[in-house]
Formats: C-alpha cells, sequence, structure tokens
C-alpha cells in the first residue's frame, strides 16, 4: 500500500506542480482569476497558484509597434489623400488591459485608424505636408485619451506617407514653379531698382565733377587694352568739340554779308 500511495503522491505532483508554479519573464505579467473573480496581478519571477482554480492570463509590457493600413482622407480643402501610419504603445495596467477590453491591440488598431480619417480630415492639405510633427501630437494625444480606461499608454504616432493623385501632383508643380518665377522676377525687379539708384547717383557725382567721366574713358581703354584687341575705340569727351562750334559762328556773319552782296 506504501508503494502505492507514493506513486500515487507522484503522479498527482507531476499533474499539479506544473499547472501551479509559474515563471514570468522581466516584461511580463499575470492577470490572476479565482473562480472567474479577480484576484490581482503578479510576476515577474517564480510564483505558485492554486491548479484548477486559478486561471492566468499573460500581458506582454513592452512596446507594440502597429502599422495603421492606408486610410483615403479628405482634406478641409477637398483633396483626396492616401494616408498610413505607425503607432507605438505599451500596456501600463495589466488588469485594465484583460477586464475593460476584448482584445486590446484590435480595438487599438481600429482606434488609430478612425481618429487618422477624423484628424487629418480637419487639415488642409499644406498643413498635413508642412505641419505633420503637430499632427503627429494631435494623433497621439487623441488616440491616448480613449485607450487610456484600457490601460494602454500610446506614446508616439508617426504619419509615414501621403499619396496624392498625379492630378494633384501636377498641380502642385505647376504652382511650385509658378511661386519660382514670381520670385525670381521679384528679385530681377528689385536688382534694376538698385542698379537705377547707384546710377542716378553716379551721374550727380559725375555732374558736380566732369573728370570723373575722363577717368570714366581711361578706365576703359586700360580694359579694353588687357584683351589684346587691335582696334581701339577712342571715346572724345564734347567739350573738345565747343572750339569748333565757337569758330563757326564766329564766321557766320561774313558768310551772311557775302550772301546780302
Amino acid at each position: 500500500m506504501q508503494v502505492w500511495a507514493i506513486i500515487l503522491v507522484i503522479v498527482l505532483l507531476a499533474i499539479f506542480l506544473p499547472a501551479a508554479i509559474k515563471i514570468l519573464r522581466e516584461y511580463e505579467r499575470g492577470v490572476i482569476f479565482r473562480l472567474g473573480r479577480l484576484v490581482g496581478t503578479k510576476g515577474p519571477g517564480i510564483f505558485v497558484i492554486i491548479p484548477f482554480v486559478d486561471r492566468m492570463v499573460k500581458v506582454d509590457l513592452r512596446v507594440i509597434t502597429m502599422d495603421v493600413p492606408y486610410q483615403e482622407v479628405i482634406t478641409r480643402d477637398n483633396v483626396t489623400v492616401r494616408v498610413n501610419a505607425v503607432v507605438y504603445f505599451r500596456v501600463v495596467d495589466p488588469e485594465a488591459s484583460v477586464v475593460k477590453i476584448l482584445d486590446f491591440i484590435r480595438a487599438t488598431s481600429q482606434i488609430s485608424q478612425t481618429t487618422l480619417r477624423s484628424v487629418l480630415g480637419q487639415s488642409e492639405l499644406d498643413e498635413l505636408l508642412a505641419k505633420r510633427e503637430k499632427l503627429n501630437q494631435i494623433l497621439q494625444k487623441s488616440i491616448d485619451e480613449q485607450t487610456d480606461p484600457w490601460g494602454v499608454k500610446v506614446t508616439t504616432v508617426e504619419i509615414k506617407e501621403v499619396e496624392l493623385a498625379e492630378t494633384m501632383k501636377r498641380s502642385m508643380a505647376a504652382q511650385a514653379e509658378a511661386e519660382r518665377d514670381r520670385r525670381a522676377k521679384i528679385i530681377h525687379a528689385e536688382g534694376e531698382l538698385q542698379a537705377a539708384d547707384k546710377l542716378a547717383q553716379a551721374g550727380s557725382i559725375i555732374a558736380r565733377e566732369p573728370t570723373t567721366l575722363q577717368l570714366r574713358y581711361l578706365d576703359t581703354l586700360t580694359n579694353i587694352a588687357a584683351e589684346k584687341n587691335s582696334t581701339i575705340i577712342f571715346p572724345l569727351p564734347i567739350n573738345l568739340f565747343e572750339a569748333f562750334t565757337r569758330f563757326s559762328k564766329a564766321l557766320s556773319p561774313g558768310e551772311e554779308e557775302e550772301t546780302k552782296d
């Protein structure tokens, strides 16, 4: 009888010990239910539960990376775009993630898709392209507020890609080209204005000091001679012709008398 009792004890221990002894890693927690009622959370490490009375649900506390599939969004300025994103979240309350929600990963995915369409639908296309960091913060805050009762903390939301229709891409390219042309014309006009202002200043200085014009003539001749040209154009000042003008005026009365005779 003793031998059979020992064998029976060994068999019972072989059956109950694996079900009673639990070992959890550092990033895992065990939510314990006793006869259907929540008892608490245990782990990490080794601990014992009552076999066939207690039931343990294992919860992973590591950060979960989840891709949000492409969503078609109509922006506030009536532009249709396809946007996808990535969400980083983790469980901070194991009991709530088991008791208050059936599948917190699937629920977080659905909430992320809905929030992505809702938030981006209230933004204009320019905001979506230029202010992505701001939209990421709005998405993270909005999703986190909805998953907080489930014991889930959303740490980061990043918009990955924004796809536009080909017609919209061509329109944006034409707009960008027109904007560059406008800026080029403005810069050219500003250059002309500055050049005209400097020329006016130079003209006023030359009017006060006529010798400056002679210096400019000599400088021009120096530049022409540096090119080793066989032909040199020498500009003559108008003042040299004043003597010939006065001489012609002096001869004009005599010519008039001969004409009268």
